[in-house]
C-alpha cells in the first residue's frame, strides 16, 4: 500500500494529542485496499486498530503493537436530492461544509463537532439534542467475521442514547447515507445556524485545549449531566499529572500540555471513584481507552 507509515506517532492523530507510536500505519484510499489491510493482519494474527479522526480516544504513551488501519482517505462525499453520501473518513467539518453548500439543512447541530462521519455512526454521536440516528438513512459495512461488504437500512430499535448496531466490533462502517430536513435553504441561513453551534462550543471551551470530549455517558436515571455530578463532587480544576478535569466543564479531562495516558486513566478512575462514593453513582466512560 502506497500510504505506509512506520512508528507513526499515534498523538499526531488524536484530538487529545496523546499517544506513542504505531509499528505500522496504514492510510487506504479504497475499501479494497482496507479490505487487504484487514484481511493480512488477520493472516499474519497481528493486532490492529481502525482509526479515523481520534476525536474519542486515548492511546497509550507506549504506542500500538500492531497495525494503525486510519480511515481518512476514504473521503468521497456527493448529494442526491435531500441524501447526503459520504465515505466513514469524511470530517464531520467537511460534512456540514458540504451540506450547507449544497443547501441542505439538518446537519447544522454537527458543526464543530470533531472526527468523522464512521466514528459518529458507530458512537451514534449526539450534540444539542440531535443524534446521527435522527439522520441516517442507510449505511454500508465490512463484515469483519467475512470481510464481505454489507448493506444496512436503518432501524430505530437498533439505536439508543451513544449505541448502535456497529458497536459489536464484527462491522466497520464504510459510508453513510444521511438525510436532510430541508432543501434549497439558502447557504447564509444555514451558515448562520452553523456559525451558532460552532459557538456554543466555542463559549464552553471546547477549544482551548486537547481533549476528547465528554468523557463520561450521561445516566438520565442519575437524574442530572455527569458534568454537573463531578462539579457538585468537588472535582472541577483537580489535576493528576498532565490531566485536569476542566475549569469550564465538570465532563471534560484537558491536557494542559503533558499529559500521559497514564494521567488520563488515573484521573478518569479517581473521579469514578469520588463520584461512587459520594452519590453512589457508577459513572460509565464515553472516551475509548486502546
Amino acid at each position: 500500500m502506497e500510504n505506509c507509515l512506520s512508528n507513526e506517532l499515534l498523538s499526531r492523530h488524536t484530538t487529545f494529542k496523546i499517544g506513542g507510536p504505531a509499528r505500522k500505519f496504514l492510510l487506504p484510499s479504497s475499501v479494497e485496499e482496507l479490505s487487504l489491510a484487514i484481511s493480512d493482519c488477520l493472516s499474519a494474527k497481528e493486532k490492529f486498530y481502525i482509526l479515523g479522526g481520534g476525536s474519542n480516544l486515548v492511546f497509550s504513551d507506549d504506542g500500538f503493537p500492531g497495525t494503525i488501519i486510519c480511515t481518512k482517505n476514504l473521503n468521497k462525499i456527493e448529494a442526491d436530492g435531500n441524501l447526503v453520501t459520504c465515505q466513514a473518513g469524511v470530517s464531520i467539518s467537511t460534512l456540514t461544509f458540504f451540506a450547507k453548500n449544497q443547501g441542505l439543512s439538518g446537519f447544522e447541530a454537527f458543526a464543530g463537532l470533531p472526527g468523522t462521519t464512521g466514528g459518529a455512526v458507530f458512537m451514534n454521536a449526539r450534540c444539542f439534542e440531535v443524534e446521527i440516528a435522527d439522520i441516517l438513512v442507510s449505511a454500508t459495512y465490512l463484515d469483519l467475521k467475512d470481510l464481505s461488504v454489507k448493506s444496512y437500512t436503518f432501524d430505530k430499535s437498533h439505536w439508543a442514547y451513544k449505541k448502535s448496531p456497529f458497536n459489536d466490533g464484527t462491522k466497520l462502517v464504510i459510508s453513510a447515507t444521511f438525510k436532510a430536513f430541508a432543501t434549497g435553504v439558502p447557504s447564509d441561513i444555514i451558515e448562520e445556524k452553523n456559525r451558532f453551534y460552532i459557538n456554543e462550543r466555542k463559549s464552553k471551551g471546547h477549544f482551548e485545549f486537547p481533549s476528547a470530549g465528554s468523557v463520561f455517558k450521561n445516566n438520565h436515571d442519575f437524574g442530572k449531566p455527569s458534568g454537573k455530578i463531578i462539579d457538585e463532587a468537588g472535582l472541577r480544576g483537580f489535576a493528576i499529572g498532565g490531566a485536569k478535569v476542566a475549569d469550564f466543564h465538570g465532563n471534560f479531562i484537558i491536557n494542559t500540555g503533558n499529559a500521559t495516558s497514564a494521567d488520563v486513566k488515573a484521573l478518569v478512575d479517581h473521579i469514578k471513584k469520588v463520584v461512587f462514593e459520594k452519590f453512589g453513582f457508577s459513572l460509565e466512560e464515553e472516551i475509548i481507552f486502546v
